[in-house]
């Protein structure tokens, strides 16, 4: 049993045998999803839209605490590298706006997996739960940097100007990745237990 693996497996353990091997390869492909999601941006002043929220949840969903946040955590430490792997093909270590909501997506994935390891991501309520909480932490990570950078490039920098400029725009589209999440999910569930029945 691979040592990233938690006794209580995710949907992914109910499919693909456990291995180190099969470790390696779903955390890359969870860097992999997230960094296609991140292109599918919406420019936005000072934090664009995209799709990686929604990536975020269901890799984490998928693999659970420890790979989740390794494979969110390896997508940033990549783009942070140089890899063209951020929203809009961005890269490098830049303390722009959106720094405080890339810890922010891995303390998510890692709590959606927490949740996913205790078979939470049966039900539409408790994965729509779980979705709500993790998008939350984003938010806590995200928003006190954005202040920070506001402020530190004589912008408003209040807690009106601060939600405004990074949770306001997002509710609506955070609302329905969580739906459509939340709906994906329990259906996988079902899919994967007729596989294996």
């Amino acid at each position: 049993m691979s040592v990233l693996i938690a006794n209580r497996p995710t949907i992914v353990d109910r499919l693909i045998p456990r291995s180190l091997t099969a470790d390696i390869a779903l955390v890359s492909a969870g860097t992999a999803l997230t960094a296609a999601a991140a292109q599918l941006s919406i420019p936005m002043w000072p934090v664009p839209i995209t799709g990686q929220t929604f990536a975020v949840l269901l890799v984490g969903a998928a693999l659970g605490m420890a790979r989740g946040a390794l494979s969110i955590a390896l997508y940033v430490v990549l783009g942070a590298a140089g890899l063209p792997i951020f929203a809009a093909g961005k890269a490098g270590i830049a303390f722009g706006p959106t720094l405080g909501y890339l810890f922010g997506f891995i303390a998510a994935a890692a709590v959606v997996g927490f949740f996913a390891e205790r078979e939470i991501g049966r039900k539409w309520f408790s994965v729509a739960v779980g979705f709500i909480t993790a998008n939350a932490i984003i938010y806590v990570f995200g928003l006190p940097w954005l202040a920070i950078f506001l402020g530190a490039n004589s912008w408003p920098n209040d807690i009106q100007s601060t939600l405004t400029a990074g949770l306001y725009p997002f509710i609506v589209g955070d609302a329905i990745k969580i739906a459509i999440a939340s709906t994906l999910l329990p259906a996988a569930w079902s899919l994967a237990k007729k596989l294996k029945g």
